[in-house]
C-alpha cells in the first residue's frame, strides 16, 4: 500500500450509520491490504456487544475499552474503521493520527436519521436523554478538528463514495 499524506493506514470517522465499516472493506479490498472495525475488535475482545457494554457498565467503561483497543492496535498498511465516539479521547485520535490519513464521512442529519434505527441497540454513546441532533452537532466539532479529509455521502452509492476518497487521496 502506498502513502497517504505520508501516513500508511487511513482511518475512517463519522457518525454511526454513515458506511464507515461497509467503506472500509470496500477500500481496503480496492487496495490490497488489511482492515479493521474496532467496534468489532471490542464486541471480540469481550465478548459482548455494544450496547450490552454500554447496558452493563456505561459509558465511561466503553469509551475506556474503545481507548485502550486503539492504542493496542499497532495497525500498519490498514484501512481502520471506528466507532463513531472515538474522538471524545485525544490519546486514541493520536495514536491513530500517528501513522493514519484520517477520512471523515460525513452525512446531513436528515439523511442520517433516515438510515439510523435505535439508537440504543446499536451501541451509540451518548449522554442520558441526548437526542440524536444533539450528539451530532457535539461530534461535528470533534470530527472536524481531527478529519484530514471530509467526504460528503450524502445521496451518492458506496462505490461512488470509493471512487471519490480515492480520488482526494491520490490528490
Amino acid at each position: 500500500m502506498k502513502s497517504f499524506r505520508g501516513k500508511t493506514n487511513i482511518v475512517l470517522i463519522g457518525m454511526p450509520g454513515v458506511g464507515k465499516s461497509t467503506l472500509g472493506v470496500l477500500l481496503a479490498k480496492r487496495l490490497g491490504c488489511a482492515f479493521v472495525d474496532t467496534d468489532v475488535m471490542i464486541q471480540t475482545r469481550t465478548g459482548q456487544r455494544l450496547h450490552e457494554i454500554i447496558s452493563a457498565r456505561g459509558i465511561d467503561h466503553f469509551k475506556h475499552l474503545e481507548e485502550e483497543c486503539i492504542r493496542e492496535l499497532g495497525a500498519r498498511e490498514t484501512v481502520v474503521a471506528t466507532g463513531g465516539s472515538v474522538v471524545y479521547s485525544p490519546s486514541a485520535m493520536e495514536s491513530l493520527k500517528s501513522d493514519g490519513c484520517v477520512l471523515w464521512l460525513t452525512l446531513s442529519y436528515e439523511n442520517l436519521l433516515k438510515r439510523l434505527g435505535d439508537l440504543d441497540a446499536r451501541g451509540v454513546v451518548r449522554g442520558p436523554g441526548q437526542s440524536l441532533l444533539d450528539l451530532y452537532v457535539e461530534r461535528e466539532i470533534l470530527y472536524r478538528r481531527y478529519a484530514d479529509i471530509r467526504i460528503s455521502c450524502d445521496d451518492l452509492s458506496h462505490e461512488e463514495v470509493l471512487e471519490m476518497v480515492l480520488d482526494r487521496l491520490s490528490g
